[in-house]
């Protein structure tokens, strides 16, 4: 006989000891119908049956319950030689976020994370692409922006994401302040999303005919805003360093709230990461603060 299904045994212990394919399935982190087709091809392997399905579980069969016997022992073993190389691992944590996330809101506050929790190292990958925690293993979470729903993953909620009109010195200068001219009547930077009309609609005006430039990208809309082609309805939290230090102002007091939302999302196999979990309390206590800051901001 070849080589034997280490990974397939393993699974058949857990099922075998939980009893329950749906309770084993969410341990493993596969699904109910592929833990099942694993444990038939087992099965078909070993030419007797392992599991009895049952309307409220599985029951090993005698033949299963004599490999459970020789199985589960070593490989209980091999789980606790590989107990320090795990708790080793704990102290390694690596997140992915987009780099404006990453640059204009996670690093500028990592260091308070880092002093507080020295033991742990932690890596950044800023990426625009989505991880695929099914593939990318090493990354333990992702800082994400959305609607919440990504099926198998937690998301948890950081906080809201809010718009507001930006423009920098020189151009309000040239316009004659903050308040020289209707929002309507500056050289506006467009989106195709039609954020400009829900924000001229809440603040009960009339959105311009033409925009000076079309951009599809919000680091695209803060750089024009920056080098002073126009205006950007620019996202607070990707512009709070430039809006904090000068670089842009905001040129009112009305916020929209946009659709989608920043989320803390990871697998089921972060739950057990004490790194991680060491990171998503302090996370959440930074996106409290940061929300907080954001309702009671001018």
């Amino acid at each position: 006989m070849s080589r034997p299904p280490l990974q397939a045994l393993q699974n058949f212990v857990t099922a075998a000891r939980l009893g329950n394919l749906t309770r084993a399935a969410e341990t493993v982190n596969l699904t109910v119908s592929a833990l099942s087709h694993q444990m038939r091809q087992l099965e078909q392997r070993l030419g007797y049956p392992l599991l009895l399905r049952q309307p409220r579980g599985v029951r090993v069969t005698p033949e299963g319950q004599r490999l459970l016997d020789q199985v589960a022992p070593h490989l209980d073993a091999i789980g606790q030689a590989f107990q320090p190389f795990a708790a080793r691992h704990d102290r390694v944590l690596t997140v992915s976020a987009l780099p404006s996330m990453a640059s204009n809101w996670l690093v500028p506050r990592l260091g308070r994370f880092v002093a507080a929790h020295p033991q742990i190292e932690i890596n950044l990958e800023s990426s625009e692409r989505l991880t695929d925690f099914a593939r990318q293993l090493q990354i333990d979470a992702a800082l994400r922006v959305g609607a919440g729903q990504w099926p198998g993953l937690t998301a948890e909620p950081m906080f809201d994401e809010w718009l507001v009109p930006m423009a920098s010195p020189a151009l309000v200068q040239q316009m004659g302040g903050v308040d020289g001219q209707p929002i309507s009547d500056w050289p506006l930077l467009g989106d195709p999303d039609g954020e400009w009309d829900r924000w001229f609609a809440l603040v009960d005006d009339t959105p311009p005919a033409r925009y000076v430039a079309m951009l599809n990208d919000s680091e695209a809309h803060h750089r024009a805003a920056l080098d002073g082609i126009g205006v950007a309805l620019g996202r607070v939290t990707r512009a709070r360093l430039l809006l904090d230090s000068g670089q842009l102002i905001a040129l009112s007091p009305h916020r929209l709230k946009t659709r989608w939302s920043h989320w803390l999302v990871y697998p089921p196999r972060s739950a057990t990461h004490q790194g991680f979990l060491a990171f998503r309390d302090w996370l959440h206590a930074e996106a409290a603060e940061h929300a907080l800051h954001m309702r009671t901001a001018g």
